[in-house]
């Protein structure tokens, strides 16, 4: 099994990297620093430089998690503007990759978020469901699935991974969220009535070589826990698992004047079943918020 990966080394790209050489698949990673080389039984490839990497015939798979942070510095218009170019563009690129191939992979995994959906205290999210543009989220999800559709063109069988939260120990959005909590002044975000649907960074690799080997998988997979968690109960979560204070909330007009229309991600959320990872029998590792950060934090 050959595995091309573009943003391999970032926050789920270095866990499916693990997976991969438990499998002892063939794994390179497209990047865009430093020079062609093979390390730690990895191959690095140069690319979005206009040409073709060497060495991508016979790939099963092409998986992109390429795109710049949303959690990365203010979302000012310069800034929303790297979010969606910096996903449409490494799209595009795998796409015009993919299209010069003799031997075409089999299938093409592409990112995606559960920013598609329309923020909701109520409403309950399956892959059936309608999507609509309502915001910046929506849009670039929009924009960047639109975009990864054109491998189907291709006869190249195609998932969008609908992610939600990614916990990760030292990246991502949870060491940001546990701060509070270690300092003693964690509390409810905003109404707390927020929904925050998430995942280990873990399962969120394993979801990702599941879609890779179900050869009946495809379009859009909500790729969340089974047990999405309203804002109120997730800090609180926190704080039992980690024997802190609960009680000092932070109000919703506090985050608006520091993150800006930013603050969206921590104010607004949706409630989202992975109903088709269900009903292909993917059985999640950390299926409960207690489960992941008993892992991830001993």
């Amino acid at each position: 099994m050959k595995i091309v990966i573009a943003g391999g080394t970032g926050l789920v790209g270095k866990r499916l990297q693990t997976l991969l050489k438990q499998k002892q698949a063939e794994i390179i990673i497209l990047t865009t620093s430093g020079e062609n080389k093979v390390e730690g039984g990895v191959r690095y490839v140069k690319w979005m430089n206009g040409t073709i990497p060497d060495g991508l015939e016979e790939a099963t798979a092409f998986i992109n998690l390429a795109g710049v942070s949303l959690n990365a510095g203010r979302w000012t218009p310069k800034q929303k503007e790297k979010i969606l170019s910096s996903r449409i563009n490494s799209t595009n690129e795998i796409i015009r990759i993919m299209q010069s191939l003799k031997n075409k992979p089999s299938v093409f995994i592409n990112a995606s978020a559960v920013g598609i959906y329309k923020p909701s205290d109520k409403d309950v999210y399956t892959e059936q469901h309608e999507v609509n543009v309502t915001d910046f989220l929506s849009d670039v999800v929009s924009k960047w699935e639109y975009a990864s559709a054109q491998a189907n063109n291709l006869g190249i069988r195609t998932c969008y991974m609908r992610f939600g939260v990614i916990l990760e120990k030292k990246a991502g959005a949870l060491p940001l969220m546990l701060l509070p909590y270690q300092l003693f002044v964690g509390g409810t975000i905003g109404s707390g009535n927020q929904w925050v649907s998430w995942i280990h960074a873990k399962d969120a690799a394993r979801a990702i070589l599941y879609a890779v080997e179900q050869e009946l998988l495809s379009g859009a997979i909500n790729t969340v826990s089974p047990n999405p968690l309203r804002m109120r109960d997730f800090g609180k979560c926190i704080a039992e698992v980690y024997n802190r204070p609960h009680f000092f909330p932070v109000p919703s007009i506090l985050l608006k004047l520091a993150l800006g229309e930013k603050s969206m991600l921590i104010l607004e959320g949706q409630y989202v079943v992975p109903e088709k990872l269900h009903e292909f029998g993917f059985t999640f590792q950390f299926p409960t918020l207690q489960d992941a950060l008993r892992d991830l934090y001993n």
